[in-house]
């Protein structure tokens, strides 16, 4: 799929498309989780009259939205939305009756969770805990309250037949109204949360691009593996290293397409690199059967045109990020099998 320039500029967003700043917007939560760490460790240190008065203490909190608390809540108990959506699958199955008992401070209590009959899912975007979500400060919704319940109390409950991860992990109900033991949880948890994603943000979109290539062809070639950077034998220092791409798919029967991925809204060196490598990298990989593609996009990307057309010339499938490119992509791996 040899592409003339102009067609695939035609083709291409040359701006962020939504479905990336979403995400982006998520990456970027960690930064407000760990600023507003100490109005959350408050609210928990406060709220020890009741196992439910940190609704009280919350509406009471200025700058502490619902939808953020909850975020602390889930990042702390390391619950994310799919695991959520999990278990609201599963709710009448850990809690029959839709009631949760559970022991605070030696006492038994009964929860009834409150939104059951009204909202079947507890994704990320139902309780405004997504990016978009997240920008936007919500009230405390029955799903959240069910939700931020069962994270803060489910780890003393004991309701038979739930899964390990509730006992495990929503045990921050135990720690409410003990000032020392939350301050040191919530810290060294956020400490262990931004060491995971601090290397993700120093070039989040371009990894945020890279990861949406990479599941959007996951969905359409089931049975490919994209596991790997690198093709056994295809090197550029006489076999030592392994030459290194964006991504790596290799088909059932063991053929491999190299796939390099470029979305710059604002133009840099980046492309001329990709475009003074792109006549040797694909020698390199015919000469052994296989195969090289590229995603390109972004204005800054098509200020580059010469970059640009030598990529073209030089590749076996050029595409946008464009889920209907995207989709003529995975067609175009689909030839290799």
């Amino acid at each position: 799929m040899t592409r003339d320039i102009n067609d695939l500029e035609n083709h291409a967003f040359k701006f962020w498309p939504t479905v990336l700043t979403e995400r982006e917007q998520t990456t970027s939560i960690i930064p407000k989780l760990i600023e507003s760490q100490d109005k959350f460790i408050g609210i928990l240190y406060v709220a020890d009259a009741l196992p439910v008065a940190w609704k009280d203490v919350l509406r009471a909190t200025d700058g502490m939205p619902a939808n953020l608390f909850l975020k602390h809540l889930m990042v702390l108990s390391d619950v994310g939305g799919e695991k959520l959506e999990r278990f609201r699958t599963n709710i009448l199955n850990f809690f029959p009756d839709g009631r949760m008992t559970f022991y605070w401070r030696d006492t038994e209590y009964i929860y009834e969770f409150q939104s059951l009959d009204i909202c079947n899912t507890w994704s990320n975007k139902k309780l405004y805990v997504d990016g978009a979500g997240l920008v936007r400060p919500a009230d405390l919704t029955a799903a959240m309250e069910d939700v931020a319940m069962l994270l803060i109390h489910g780890g003393t409950s004991i309701d038979p037949g739930l899964p390990d991860d509730i006992p495990e992990k929503c045990i921050i109900g135990s720690l409410i109204g003990r000032k020392r033991e939350l301050d040191s949880f919530v810290r060294q948890r956020y400490i262990h949360v931004s060491r995971i994603t601090g290397g993700a943000t120093a070039n989040a979109m371009g990894q945020l691009c890279q990861s949406y290539v990479r599941e959007r062809l996951m969905n359409a070639l089931e049975d490919w593996d994209f596991s790997r950077k690198t093709i056994p034998g295809i090197s550029q220092n006489a076999g030592r290293t392994n030459m290194s791409f964006d991504l790596v798919a290799q088909s059932p029967s063991g053929r491999c397409c190299a796939i390099e991925v470029s979305f710059q809204v604002t133009t840099n060196s980046t492309i001329e690199r990709k475009s003074g490598q792109a006549a040797a990298r694909q020698r390199l990989l015919h000469e052994s059967g296989h195969k090289i593609a590229y995603v390109i996009d972004g204005a800054g990307n098509f200020q580059r045109r010469a970059a640009i057309g030598t990529i073209c010339a030089h590749s076996d499938c050029t595409v946008s990020f464009k889920d209907e490119e995207l989709d003529a992509l995975a067609a175009f791996l689909k030839t290799l099998e």
